[in-house]
């Protein structure tokens, strides 16, 4: 039996409809599968940044007290400064700055401290006081904190002029040497 030009005229119109509702619902699974990931990632940011808070919290007490016994008396701890351009855009942050009158260590928290982390903490520390003017007469240091602190990169923060703080056991402790000077900003 032979097929009419209309028969496949609807044929085509059918396959049309047919893949038209298919490509419609493959739509709606991308659309939905990308609001999932992007709830996923907010999720993770948001954990991510409670453990940041975690590690500066743990860290800020041990400052103190490890500086101080490394003859540097600590009188303030100051979290989460923050520079801005006139546009309003952050230039600089710190975690935490712990001073006394004439020096101020700036200290860059990590859950899991990296060679990156350390470079781009160095890099602060060159801007440091034209972003934070305030602080220009002080004599700066940098320090660098982390739960996880693997035993290359503290040895290459040591080597940078860093104080590197780890946590070992339910503590933070000091892991450079009494010999160790520290560079100057």
């Amino acid at each position: 039996m032979a097929t009419s030009a209309e028969e496949i005229w609807a044929l085509f119109r059918e396959t049309d409809r047919k893949f038209n509702e298919a490509n419609q619902q493959l739509t709606q699974r991308f659309e939905e599968t990308d609001r999932k990931i992007q709830q996923l990632s907010e999720l993770i940011g948001r954990q991510g940044n409670r453990l940041g808070d975690f590690v500066q919290e743990m860290v800020r007490p041990a400052v103190v007290r490890l500086l101080r016994e490394r003859g540097l008396p600590v009188h303030q701890v100051a979290p989460n400064l923050s520079a801005y351009d006139d546009s309003g855009q952050v230039i600089a942050e710190v975690d935490l700055l712990a001073l006394n009158a004439q020096v101020a260590v700036a200290v860059e928290c990590k859950s899991h401290l990296s060679v990156d982390d350390v470079n781009e903490h160095l890099e602060r520390l060159d801007r440091f006081k034209d972003c934070f003017p305030h602080y220009r007469e002080y004599q700066l240091l940098g320090a660098v904190a982390g739960v996880v602190v693997p035993d290359q990169v503290g040895r290459y923060a040591y080597r940078k002029g860093l104080f590197v703080l780890a946590q070992s056991g339910q503590a933070i402790e000091i892991r450079n040497d009494a010999t160790f000077q520290p560079k100057t900003w």
